[in-house]
């Protein structure tokens, strides 16, 4: 079958771990080779790509079309408005991708299912392109689009509007799921595919002496290293895991991502006393950061919203435990000892004690390692064919050699 896959969260050659997530469940899809898929993933406008910009630069400088992985992916513009953005999105978004849109279809690739990732703006958007185009769309549930979004009556009413129109809906999590049930989907209309693990990218040293490298590299050398791994926004709660350091004083953090609080936190750090102890390594590219977690002793999460944390199974492969906040789909993903904790509650305290209490129980890196394997892609790839094949009824068909 010919999918035509439709999201504004997938990387670029100018943004390459912006939406990864999406990216893999698509590559591991095309993998079985019996589905056919393009990208179409939006871009905003903006006419200046200097890095003063900031992420609006980002997006000037991402490609109009590139291939990645083997995928044929395009980045067209749409317009997106300063404050009022939001209430618009969606329409700006359908509008603007209609003809983009018919060009595909008018250059031979007539696809069978609309594939849309996040419920807003991108899947109200999919929503008026399948009503336009007479395709069945399915929408894909990823975390903040369902978990916070729908708190406004505007995106709410038009999640609702996207929701009954859709052919099909696929969640990350059961909880994710019982959002879309609480605002009056029925519940067999909705399938939880929860994301998986790349085990080849994410895996534990195979040599002692590679983990004592690797700590090397990062500089992990002395006492615990604790690693967190996201933008650095609010939400994701890097400020908890400075602010618990004074309690863990044999503890150095690393920070994996970058993000406006970059200079709230150095500063936090330099408050608490502890500067010498919190490393701010800016992005590490995805392909890396499998050295980073088989270095560490622990993983941290303290986000305050997700739907299902991808940096906690990543964490796992690589043998590395974690402490994670007791939040949305996350304790799906933290359900044995073998994978780690959950804080006790979301605050500096809380760091501190799950920390203490992995510690205490070290599991066996071995034992997360095999926990994690649980987690491939090969379920949730399954589940993805059988779905697009109930909705088009076709059996999804071999792709050409």
């Amino acid at each position: 079958m010919r999918i035509l896959s439709f999201t504004t969260l997938y990387p670029n050659a100018a943004q390459p771990i912006h939406g990864v997530f999406v990216e893999n469940r698509l590559r591991h899809l095309v993998a079985t080779r019996a589905a056919e898929v393009r990208v179409v993933a939006p871009v905003p406008w903006f006419p200046f790509k200097g890095a003063w910009a900031g992420s609006y630069g980002k997006y000037a400088r991402a490609p109009l079309h590139e291939v990645r992985h083997g995928l044929d992916v395009m980045h067209p513009r749409y317009p997106v408005i300063p404050k009022i953005g939001v209430s618009v999105a969606p329409t700006l978004l359908a509008w603007f991708m209609r003809p983009v849109i018919a060009r595909i279809m008018r250059e031979g690739y007539d696809f069978d299912v609309l594939d849309a990732h996040y419920f807003y703006p991108d899947g109200v958007a999919a929503a008026w392109l399948g009503k336009w185009f007479n395709k069945p769309v399915v929408i894909t549930g990823r975390g903040t689009d369902l978990n916070f979004l729908p708190k406004y009556s505007l995106p709410r009413r038009q999640i609702q509007w996207a929701a009954e129109k859709a052919a099909g809906m696929i969640t990350v999590c059961q909880a994710l799921k019982d959002s879309l049930v609480e605002l009056g989907v029925p519940q067999q209309r909705v399938t939880v595919l929860r994301n998986g693990v790349d085990l080849q990218l994410f895996r534990p040293f195979r040599e002692p002496n590679e983990r004592a490298v690797a700590r090397t590299t990062f500089g992990m050398e002395r006492g615990t290293a604790l690693v967190s791994v996201g933008q650095l926004i609010e939400r994701k709660g890097h400020h908890l895991i400075i602010a618990a350091l004074p309690e863990l004083p044999d503890a150095h953090l690393f920070i994996a991502g970058d993000g406006p609080d970059r200079a709230a936190l150095k500063n936090l750090a330099a408050e608490l006393g502890v500067a010498d102890r919190v490393h701010l390594l800016g992005v590490v590219p995805h392909g890396e950061l499998p050295l980073l977690y088989a270095a560490a002793d622990i993983s941290i999460l303290a986000s305050s919203r997700e739907g299902w944390a991808n940096v906690l199974l990543e964490s796992m492969a690589c043998g590395t435990p974690v402490v994670a906040s007791r939040i949305w789909g996350t304790p799906e993903v933290v359900a044995e000892p073998a994978a780690g904790v959950l804080m006790p509650e979301r605050s500096a305290a809380g760091v501190a004690a799950g920390v203490k209490a992995v510690l205490a129980d070290l599991p066996e890196r071995g034992a997360t390692r095999r926990y994690a394997e649980r987690f491939s892609w090969d379920a949730t790839t399954d589940g993805q064919l059988r779905l697009f094949q109930g909705i088009t009824g076709q059996a999804p068909r071999m792709a050409a050699e």
